[in-house]
């Protein structure tokens, strides 16, 4: 075929067309295709887990090392309030000097609510930094109170101290899940037994320097100079491994709606917050009562030490328990015990019945204590969420420990006389 006058195509011509028709249409489509494919959302790479490491268990001992200074002096007090009712300040009743222990523990277990969030957007450093800071300068101001100054003691032990732990207790808790999955529960044992361990050494060290020559003001400062030791470690040795959602800007949100709609997770919050409110009752009074029984003043000075030395044991055993077998196995038996054995505080009125119930009781609640915390983030369905219900679970459980050894102590004491009885019945019925 040949062109026409009229400037007509050839057949050749044609077949040209035809050919470059198709090839446009198939690269177009090839682009679309393209286009749907990187529209399409890509679903995320779960974060493996290293399950141990050098820099995996440095992060477990500084965390240790946090909790000895901050947790280790809440489960001491029980030294300051046998040193406060019979010397700094004897003008006030029981249930006034328990509130500054009451206060401390509650700003650290509040404090959890806002560092956990702090944690999960990655300020982890700036937490646990300007906590030390906060916690050092308090516990350093407590040493320059005078007697028959509550309102100093207040401020600086339980204010001060207070917020100072609170940003420090939770991230040093949290940021082992960086680290394990399968052993988190574990891990997290390990770094609350360094809590067992410090108030051991404080009881024991504070009771001598105390009623020693070195007296109030001195015991308080070579607290506090060991504290800074171990924080100022702690803060060099600790480090995240996953990115923080402000590293991730295209990082699923957390679901607040669905954590506070989760009624397995709450109701594991109501358990452990009734628990709460009784179990510190024997930590802030055993000293007292073993002395109030009759016993010496040295046997009273062990009794808190022999109750914390059992439960760094509570604190890990059943946390490798709890990995096998579940957290919430190995927390439910421990807190039954937990109850039952607060009737037989009533029997530690002689050396042999304060030993019994101090190793008894402190080995059970421990394990109470130490897996709370990984079975409430055991119903986190992210990495992410497992600060923010950490925090919620703490925030919620602290005001039980704000009311819980005020109320012991107004029920104990009437008219300067002891009614041991009753404090006893309301902690183990809240257990």
């Amino acid at each position: 075929m040949t062109a026409t006058p009229e400037g007509g195509r050839t057949l050749n011509d044609s077949k040209s067309n035809l050919a470059l028709t198709k090839s446009d249409s198939s690269s177009g489509g090839g682009a679309e295709l393209a286009t749907q494919a990187e529209k399409s959302p890509q679903i995320p790479t779960p974060p493996s887990f290293p399950e141990g490491g050098l820099q995996a268990w440095l992060t477990v001992l500084g965390g240790s090392m946090i909790l000895f200074c901050t947790f280790g002096t809440v489960q001491s007090f029980g030294v300051y309030q046998a040193y406060y009712t019979s010397h700094y300040l004897p003008q006030y009743v029981s249930s006034d000097i328990s509130w500054i222990g009451s206060v401390q523990t509650f700003l650290l277990f509040a404090g959890g609510l806002p560092a956990g969030k702090l944690f999960d957007e990655g300020y982890f450093h700036h937490c646990i930094g300007a906590g030390s800071l906060i916690y050092l300068f308090s516990i350093f101001m407590l040493s320059l109170a005078k007697p028959h100054q509550y309102y100093q003691i207040f401020l600086s032990q339980g204010i001060g101290m207070g917020l100072g732990m609170g940003l420090l207790f939770l991230p040093a808790i949290s940021v082992t899940s960086h680290y394990f999955r399968r052993r988190r529960a574990a891990a997290m044992g390990v770094v609350l037994a360094g809590s067992s361990l410090g108030a051991v050494i404080y009881a024991i060290m504070l009771n001598n320097l105390f009623n020693g020559s070195a007296g109030f003001g001195w015991g308080v400062r070579a607290a506090g100079f060991i504290d800074l030791g171990l924080l100022g470690t702690a803060n060099l040795i600790m480090k995240t491994r996953l990115p923080s959602r402000r590293e991730r800007p295209n990082a699923k949100p957390v679901d607040i709606k669905a954590i506070l709609s989760d009624f397995g997770y709450w109701l594991c919050i109501i358990g452990a917050t009734l628990t709460f409110w009784g179990l510190f009752v024997p930590f802030f009074y055993l000293q007292v009562f073993s002395e109030s029984h009759g016993l010496s003043k040295n046997i009273g000075f062990y009794a808190i030490p022999i109750m914390n030395a059992s439960s760094l044991f509570g604190r890990t055993i059943p946390n490798f328990l709890g990995d096998i077998i579940g957290p919430f196995n190995v927390m439910i038996p421990c807190t039954i015990m937990s109850g039952g054995l607060l009737f037989l505080m009533f029997a530690a009125t002689n050396l042999g019945g304060t030993i019994a119930f101090g190793i008894l009781y402190g080995f059970f609640s421990g394990g109470f204590i130490s897996l709370i915390t990984p079975a409430a983030a055991s119903f986190s369905k992210d990495i992410n969420e497992i600060g923010i219900r950490i925090g919620i679970t703490s925030f919620v459980i602290s005001f039980a420990l704000l009311t819980g050894n005020p109320i012991a102590g107004a029920l104990v004491e009437v008219n300067t006389r002891y009614f041991w009885y009753r404090p006893l019945v309301f902690a183990s019925v809240s257990l």
